[in-house]
């Protein structure tokens, strides 16, 4: 605690002195207790108008890219509801839902680099705390949840002191007006301030006074303005507003009013005595609380003294439904070149033009083309879309910026993978998914479901909510016009140089070079409008998706044949982009994602896209339970032999000694080897490791073998093929 010789003084100090004022500690200052009277004082705040120094209150200025989701989870309120010019009353609460501060949080807006900038006021006792519970949450390697070790808060933000850490000119101090005719004397000094609403603020100058000045009542009806000003202007204001007030009769008020006030609103007191708890203040302030937020710290203690939840939502269940075989706006086009046409996904799909094994050694070592347009596209833009995809997918979204994509997972309420989907930031309100066609609908029902806020999201606090509601169009949708969108991949060594090829302005060349993986460019190619993006689905280091309108599909699917003749591109089918994605080691949904054994991404080998330090996103804590008790994992792995039957998913997996370890996956043939994914012990997943496949016959029942005890001359038994355990991804060479 301060000595009395350390105790920080206002910059209306000598005024409280000549005014004749009683002093008191505060904090760490020496503030006005009293001026003359309490009891006038008191009865002055509450019929007329009061004067009083602020000046001992915190100012803390908060920035930085995640300032807002900063805020949203460290405070009770919901930050995300406000707008610049408005500002709110919070609770800050710690892991154990104990109070650190009561605290007034202000939305400047953004600064000219599009920064968001907050300002919070903190009362006097708890500044210090604050601050320092601030940078340590924002820094990460502070606890703040006892049951999650790996919660982090978003940020990093940049907390300044507005009091003493900034330069001078940037420091501010407070003064207030408390009583019912504060108004007034705010109307009479500057007529353009009588509108001011409660819990709004604006920049404006009085009478050559800048600053903010803002409405903050303890209660409806009874206004308390404030001016957020710096420390030289203050005995300026001061004076002024004494000088206005006094046909108001205004009178200077110290601490034992501001206390009074205080304790009459129920506002918390830090001037010894209990603690005060998350839930003693939820019943008192229950408009300071929105449990419905997907996450504050506290906010678990809170709702588990709740008990049991009030709130009833409904459960998402999806059915599937049989629909008619679809063509792609490139049907007529494979027509013409394969006769090899198969339903998948509801659509009709090449299986392949020439051979499986010839198309994949062109996006090997040329380039192939898919049609991929069967895949699903879907839109989300609006104020909350980021926040709005954090909550629905493992990924971190605010990590992509304008011009980069992620890849990410969708989860239902327990957990279990409902898609894996790949999602591009076209502006920090718009983003774009791509998902599987066969989960196409699946997945618009349920960002849909989310969106409406009347679905579960979290089993155990059904008030969970998003943030705030977001568009969503299917850009494969005719009602989407000019914005629709089809995908169309250029995948191998050589694309870029057909593109470039394509591209004869010398700049989009240069782009298209420059283009990192994961990075994209709209721009006009050929004529067409479209999104190029460096990303696949082949493994392939250089490999490209095109989004563009369907209508101009065959005209730049028919170019890119054209012009890449010379550096050997080919049409492919499903066939060589299963073997492709096969050999890269990369999942399929229904086969290494979901399915018949419920494969998570963990035991899949993509954890890096799972991102548990965000402390919610939808089936995270299912998640997290599930691989903590894991036994399985994905594994890649090659056929030593040739010649042998093709290996087929749900063929089992034996260990050298015989030992039954799982079961095949996927599998299929690459340049000659058979190379496959399987979903095994844990135990046997190190490369290297000998495994045995059973491959099983096709097209009916396995014949039934006699003991082995009983074997007689002429009996057949099923003996497994050798394989062995690869690195789960290629390890890639030195000159790709």
């Amino acid at each position: 605690p301060p000595t009395k010789l350390s105790l920080k003084r206002t910059s209306l100090f000598a005024q409280h002195q000549r005014l004749g004022a009683k002093f008191s500690q505060s904090g760490y200052w020496e503030m006005p207790l009293y001026y003359q009277d309490f009891e006038e004082e008191i009865k002055t705040a509450k019929k007329k108008v009061a004067l009083v120094d602020l000046g001992d209150m915190g100012l803390l200025k908060i920035t930085g890219e995640r300032a807002k989701p900063f805020l949203q989870e460290i405070s009770t309120n919901d930050i995300a509801e406000l707008k610049p010019g408005q500002c709110l009353r919070s609770f800050l609460l710690d892991k154990k839902g104990e109070l650190i501060d009561d605290v007034s949080i202000f939305y400047l807006g953004q600064d000219d680099r599009n920064i968001d900038v907050y300002l919070m006021e903190t009362n006097p006792q708890n500044t210090e705390k604050v601050k320092l519970w601030l940078r340590e949450l924002s820094d990460g390697y502070i606890s703040f949840d006892e049951d999650d070790i790996f919660a982090k808060i978003e940020g990093p933000v940049v907390v300044e002191d507005l009091k003493e850490e900034v330069k001078e000119k940037s420091r501010k101090t407070v003064i207030a007006l408390y009583g019912p005719d504060s108004s007034k004397v705010l109307e009479k000094i500057e007529p353009s301030l009588n509108g001011l609403k409660r819990f709004c603020f604006l920049e404006k100058e009085i009478k050559g006074v800048r600053g903010i000045i803002s409405r903050s009542d303890y209660t409806e009806g009874d206004p308390k303005f404030k001016f957020y000003i710096h420390p030289d202007d203050a005995s300026t204001l001061w004076n002024l507003l004494l000088e206005e007030g006094k046909g108001f009769g205004i009178k200077p008020t110290g601490l034992l009013v501001r206390r009074q006030l205080r304790s009459e609103a129920n506002l918390p007191s830090y001037d010894g005595g209990a603690k005060w708890d998350g839930l003693s203040l939820y019943r008192t302030h229950p408009c300071y609380f929105h449990l419905s937020k997907c996450y504050f710290i506290g906010q678990k203690v809170i709702s588990k003294a709740i008990g049991v939840s009030k709130v009833k939502k409904e459960k998402f269940h999806y059915k599937e439904e049989e629909t008619q075989i679809r063509k792609t706006p490139l049907y007529k086009e494979h027509l013409k070149l394969t006769k090899r046409l198969i339903p998948f996904a509801g659509w009709m799909m090449p299986v392949c033009y020439t051979s499986i094994d010839e198309e994949h050694r062109a996006v090997r070592k040329a380039a192939g083309l898919f049609d991929v347009s069967h895949m699903g596209i879907i839109e989300v833009s609006g104020e909350f879309a980021t926040s709005f995809l954090d909550t629905v997918t493992t990924n971190y979204v605010r990590w992509i910026k304008p011009g980069e994509s992620q890849y990410a997972y969708l989860l239902d309420p327990d957990g279990n993978v409902l898609d894996d989907v790949m999602i591009y930031c076209r502006d920090l309100k718009r983003y774009m998914i791509v998902c599987n066609a066969a989960n196409e609908r699946k997945v618009w029902m349920w960002l849909n479901a989310v969106n409406s806020k009347k679905f579960l999201i979290d089993r155990d606090y059904p008030e969970k909510e998003i943030e705030g509601k977001v568009i969503i169009r299917n850009l494969k949708d005719p009602s989407c016009g000019k914005d629709q969108k089809v995908d169309i991949a250029l995948q191998g060594p050589n694309s870029l140089s057909i593109l470039q090829r394509i591209a004869k302005n010398k700049k989009l060349q240069g782009k298209l070079a420059r283009l990192k993986k994961g990075e994209f460019v709209e721009e006009n190619l050929a004529g067409v409008e479209m999104i190029i993006s460096r990303t696949g689905y082949t493994g392939e280091e250089i490999g490209y998706e095109f989004y563009l309108h369907p209508d101009k599909a065959t005209f730049i699917w028919d170019l890119l044949l054209e012009k890449g003749r010379e550096f050997g591109i080919k049409p492919c089918g499903l066939g060589a982009r299963d073997s492709t994605r096969i050999e890269a080691g990369l999942p399929l949904y229904g086969h290494e994602l979901a399915g018949e054994y419920r494969i998570n991404p963990i035991e899949e080998g993509h954890g890096a896209f799972v991102k548990f330090h965000k402390p919610f996103f939808i089936g995270r804590k299912p998640l997290l339970e599930k691989v903590a008790h894991r036994k399985m994992e994905i594994i890649r792995f090659k056929m030593m032999s040739k010649g042998i039957r093709m290996v087929r998913s749900g063929d089992p997996v034996v260990s050298e000694r015989g030992q039954y370890i799982g079961r095949v996956t996927s599998c299929a043939l690459a340049e000659g080897i058979q190379i496959g994914l399987a979903f095994v012990d844990r135990n046997f997943t190190k490369e290297g490791t000998k495994i045995g496949i059973f491959i099983l016959p096709r097209g009916g029942k396995i014949s039934s073998e006699p003991p082995k005890d009983k074997l007689s001359i002429g009996d057949k038994v099923l003996l497994h093929e050798e394989g062995v355990v690869l690195s789960r991804f290629p390890v890639k060479e030195n000159n790709r």
